[in-house]
C-alpha cells in the first residue's frame, strides 16, 4: 500500500495560507491566563481550538479546571493497535504590557517581512498558539487526505501554563486513564537555528523563593538610629551578595549534590554545533561570560545549575529623598535545576545558607513558591529516533539533540503523574522575543513545523 504521506505535504503546501489565517484567527483571541478580565478571552480559545479538533474528526470537549478550562481530545486512528500519542499544548499567553514598545497592537497580528522571509508578530505568535497551529495543521492534513491520522491521538490544551499551570496536576491525577499513552508530543521549544532542525532532550527544573528579613520593629530616621540600628537592606544585601565565589561556584549548602557530569558523546555534540558565546551575549549588550568558570558556555546553559537575584527591594524608592533606615528588606531568588538534583534538598540549603549568614538581631523568613527538578528525557528513545529520521527528511540535515536552560513544568507532570516520556520538538528561535514585545514566529517555521508533524506521525506509525 502506498503511503499518503507525500499527498499530505502536498496539501500542508496548498493549504499553507488558509492555515496563517486560522493561526492569526487565534492570536487575536487576548487569552492572558494572569488577569481575570480576561477569562471569557480564555474560554474563547478554547473553544476555538475545540472547535478546530471537532472538525477534524476528533472526539473534542471543554473541561473546567479550578481556573482556567482545558481542552481535551481523543481520535481512535486506524484502531487499537497503533501507536498512541499525547499531544499537549496550551492557548494561553503571557501579558503583553509595555504596550509602548509594541510596533503593532498585540492582539491585532500583522504580517511582515524579515531576515527570514514572512512572519507574524502577536502575542502568543509562537508561545505556544503558534506551534501548537503546526500540528494542529498536521493533524487536518492527515484527515483530509487519509481520513485521520495514522496514530491514535489524544490531544492537552490547557489555559494556565503561563501562570505555572496551578490546575493540571490535579487534572492529570484525576483523568489519569483517559490520559494513557505512549509518549507526550510537546512542541514549546526550539529550533537549533531556522535551518536546523533540534529536539530537546534537557530541561532545568527550579526551586524559586522570597527572603524576608527583618530587624527593627519600625521604620527609623537614618540620624538617629543610624550607626546604632542594624539596617536590614545592607544586611540583606551581604548575605544574597555570597551567593556565589569567585569562580561563580553557588554557595549554598548541598547545592551541587547528585549532579553529574555530561556524556562524552554530547559533549562532542554539543561542540559540534559551533556555539558563539560571543555573539550570543553581543546580541544583549553584553561582553563577557558570568557562571562557572572552567565550563563552556552551552555546558553552563544546559547542564550545570544556577542561583539568580530576579528582585531586591526595600525602604524607600519613590522620587527624591527620604532618610529611612526601612525595618525589613526583601529578595527573590530564582535556582535552575539540572537532572540530579533534589528540590527539596536545594529549598532546605536556602533556607541554611541565610539563616548561617543572619547578623543578630536580624530575622528571616524563607518562602518557596516552586519546586520541580531538572528533567532528562531518554535520547536512544524509539520516539527521538523517528522523529530524527522525520525531521532529516524534511530539513535535509540531521536534528541535533540539545538542551534547554528553561523550564516546562508539564513534562515533569507527564512523567510522575501519566508515567510519560516526553517528545520535545519545537520550531521557535532565539530571536522569537517570546514574553516581550513584538513575539513573532516566522511563516516558514510554521509550515516546516507543521510538514515536519506530519512526517512524525507517519515515522511512529512505521514503528
Amino acid at each position: 500500500m502506498n503511503s499518503p504521506l507525500p499527498d499530505i505535504l502536498a496539501r500542508l503546501d496548498a493549504d499553507a495560507p488558509a492555515a496563517e489565517a486560522r493561526l492569526i484567527d487565534w492570536l487575536r483571541i487576548p487569552s492572558i491566563s494572569a488577569q481575570p478580565a480576561h477569562a471569557g478571552d480564555c474560554l474563547r480559545a478554547a473553544e476555538w481550538v475545540r472547535d478546530q479538533l471537532a472538525g477534524m474528526g476528533f472526539d473534542a470537549g471543554i473541561r473546567p479546571t479550578a481556573g482556567h478550562p482545558v481542552v481535551v481530545a481523543h481520535h481512535p486512528g486506524p484502531g487499537p493497535d497503533a501507536p498512541h500519542l499525547l499531544f499537549y499544548g496550551h492557548y494561553d499567553v503571557q501579558p503583553p504590557d509595555p504596550l509602548a514598545l509594541w510596533t503593532s497592537p498585540p492582539f491585532d497580528p500583522v504580517v511582515v517581512e524579515g531576515p527570514h522571509g514572512r512572519r507574524v508578530v502577536a502575542r502568543g505568535a509562537v508561545d505556544d498558539k503558534g506551534q501548537t497551529a503546526m500540528w494542529l495543521e498536521a493533524l487536518r492534513a492527515w484527515h483530509e487526505v487519509a481520513g485521520g491520522p495514522p496514530c491514535r491521538v489524544s490531544v492537552l490544551i490547557e489555559g494556565e501554563e503561563e501562570v505555572g499551570s496551578p490546575s493540571l496536576d490535579a487534572f492529570l491525577a484525576a483523568n489519569k486513564a483517559e490520559l494513557a499513552a505512549d509518549v507526550a508530543v510537546i512542541s514549546d521549544t526550539g529550533m537549533w537555528d531556522i535551518d536546523t532542525p533540534a529536539i530537546t532532550t534537557r530541561l532545568r527544573g527550579m526551586v524559586y523563593a522570597q527572603i524576608d528579613l527583618k530587624a527593627a520593629s519600625r521604620d527609623l530616621h537614618s540620624g538617629i538610629y543610624g550607626g546604632a540600628a542594624l539596617n536590614p537592606i545592607n544586611a540583606l544585601s551581604r548575605v544574597m551578595g555570597g551567593l556565589h565565589d569567585e569562580n561563580g561556584r553557588v554557595q549554598i549548602p548541598g547545592f551541587y549534590d547528585g549532579i553529574a557530569e555530561i556524556t562524552n558523546a554530547q559533549r562532542v555534540e554539543w561542540d559540534s554545533l559551533g556555539f558563539d558565546e560571543g555573539a550570543f551575549l553581543g546580541d544583549i549588550g553584553l561582553a563577557t561570560p558570568a557562571g562557572e568558570r572552567g565550563r563552556s558556555g552551552l555546558e553552563r546553559l544546559w547542564a550545570r545549575p544556577t542561583a539568580d537575584l530576579n528582585g531586591i527591594w526595600g525602604g524607600y524608592t519613590g522620587d527624591g529623598s527620604k532618610t529611612v533606615i526601612a525595618s525589613e528588606a526583601h529578595a527573590k531568588l530564582s535556582c535552575r535545576l539540572v537532572p540530579g538534583q533534589d528540590p527539596a534538598k536545594v529549598a532546605e540549603g536556602i533556607r541554611r545558607f541565610v539563616a548561617e549568614r543572619l547578623p543578630h538581631d536580624a530575622k528571616a523568613e524563607v518562602t518557596i513558591f516552586t519546586t520541580t527538578p531538572g528533567i532528562e528525557v531518554p535520547a536512544d528513545s524509539r520516539w527521538v529516533a523517528a522523529a530524527r529520521g522525520a525531521l532529516a527528511e524534511e530539513y535535509g540535515r540531521p536534528a541535533v539533540l540539545i538542551g534547554s536552560g528553561g523550564s516546562i513544568p508539564v513534562v515533569e507532570s507527564m512523567r510522575r503523574l501519566l508515567g510519560l516520556d516526553s517528545l520535545l520538538v519545537g520550531f521557535g528561535l532565539n530571536d522569537d522575543q517570546v514574553h516581550s514585545p513584538n513575539e513573532k514566529f516566522e511563516l516558514r517555521c510554521l509550515h516546516q513545523g507543521a510538514r515536519s508533524h506530519a512526517r512524525m506521525l507517519a515515522a511512529f506509525a512505521a514503528r
